[in-house]
């Protein structure tokens, strides 16, 4: 996680700035500020030695207003209470400013995944479901991979919980394989998602993405295919991406200045997201600092890795160039970054709207679990364009008409929606 910066207290701080914008009643506040339900648990699984190892789980839900809350498992070993916290909180209004019938809810182990055998992954991850069998499923709680999970770990979850309930339950949980219960287009989602609010920005910044060239944090999941997507939908350029290195502990810049090439270093990536520094070297690529994507002299900044990572530090290093910044991370900004970026007038798409392409499909992939009828990839493509679209207009219209950036104009949207909700279901 990232330095000092406390997610939940970011994501409550942002909370009560809208708060005071929309002049929400203080006990509708309260309510909000807060997730519902937490869960803190621990997971004995038996290791490969034969010796059995405690493992501290949580599942965080924090508004079911809208529909069953809905968010990922995330494995890591700085994971903490408060950034599920977080993570659920963002949630909330990430399926409410892309107006899906979901609430927000987060869970997390703290685990380095890497140091586990795939026989001890699986019995952790069934050791999950069995915890929290009774207070998740797909009209309570409805889990999904992150950081540090996969789809296979979310296959083996849907298995267990089958199991426990004695019949087939594809929707108590998403990111499922192909075959398994998946949906086309799921493993792109995210990082397309990020794509089409940039293309909708540009257009509204009257840029040309054939002549922007774009620096991206991180080369996960997410960053892999943002960084597919600026290249091969818009006809942009990527100089560089960043990776978290497992063996040596640190992180790294793959620079390249007439554009790198995502699929090439996809090749070259293990499953943990650290790329193969011989390999990218021989291939014509700079091995920087794991700072240096921020300083690329660039038009668009896409922090797509972890939470805090453009801070009051980092923040005075963004180049004159930059005109946008495309929030593919949970939480990238803190908000004295904010501050110093919009003093800059550079154009953010706050992450909640920005990467809300993963649980949008997500969705799609519930949809189709309950009827048992599955898309092709290009009708899921073309349904995660529309509501990307729609939802990036919302938030747009609304900026422009209160005359406010664009998080606080998605935190209304999405606020609003929800607060609409518990009025109809009579909770306030």
């Amino acid at each position: 996680m990232a330095g000092t910066t406390n997610a939940f207290e970011m994501a409550q701080r942002q909370f009560d700035h809208v708060a005071e914008l929309l002049k929400l009643d203080p006990q509708v506040r309260e309510i909000l500020r807060w997730p519902l339900r937490e869960f803190s648990f621990r997971i004995p699984v038996k290791m490969d030695d034969g010796t059995i190892r405690m493992f501290q789980g949580f599942r965080v839900q924090h508004n079911d207003a809208r529909g069953p809350n809905k968010g990922g498992i995330r494995f890591h070993p700085a994971e903490t209470i408060d950034t599920v916290r977080a993570l659920a909180t963002w949630m909330t209004w990430k399926c409410a400013v892309v107006d899906i019938p979901l609430g927000g809810g987060k869970g997390g182990v703290i685990v380095d995944p890497a140091t586990l055998s795939t026989g001890e992954k699986e019995r952790l991850v069934r050791g999950w479901v069995d915890i929290m069998v009774r207070n998740v499923g797909p009209r309570q709680d409805v889990p999904a991979p992150d950081v540090g999970t996969t789809g296979q770990m979310m296959g083996w979850m849907m298995d267990e919980y089958s199991k426990l309930k004695g019949e087939y339950t594809p929707g108590f949980i998403t990111g499922k394989p192909l075959g398994g219960g998946g949906s086309e287009g799921r493993t792109e989602a995210t990082g397309f998602g990020v794509i089409y609010t940039v293309r909708e920005a540009m257009k509204h910044l009257k840029l040309d993405p054939k002549k922007c060239s774009a620096a991206i944090q991180g080369f996960g999941n997410v960053a892999q295919y943002a960084a597919i997507g600026f290249i091969e939908i818009l006809g942009g350029k990527v100089v560089c991406v960043s990776c978290w290195d497992r063996i040596d502990k640190t992180s790294y810049t793959f620079y390249k200045a007439d554009g790198i090439d995502p699929r090439y270093l996809m090749s070259i990536t293990d499953q943990y997201g650290t790329i193969d520094k011989e390999k990218a070297k021989a291939a014509g690529y700079k091995i920087e600092d794991g700072g240096e994507w921020i300083k690329k002299d660039v038009d668009v900044l896409i922090p797509a890795a972890l939470e805090g990572q453009i801070n009051a530090d980092t923040a005075p290093l963004i180049r004159p160039s930059v005109k946008l910044i495309a929030e593919g991370a949970n939480g990238p900004t803190t908000p004295e970054a904010d501050t110093i970026i919009q003093s800059r007038g550079i154009f953010q798409v706050p992450d909640f709207l920005c990467n809300a392409g993963g649980v949008t499909v997500s969705y799609f992939e519930a949809v189709q679990n309950d009827m048992n009828f599955y898309w092709t990839k290009e009708e899921v493509h073309d349904k995660l364009d529309t509501k990307m679209t729609q939802a990036f207009g919302a938030v747009l219209d609304m900026s422009l008409k209160e005359k406010v950036n664009m998080r606080d104009a998605a935190y209304m949207v999405a606020i609003a929606r929800v607060v609409k909700a518990m009025e109809l279901r009579g909770w306030i």
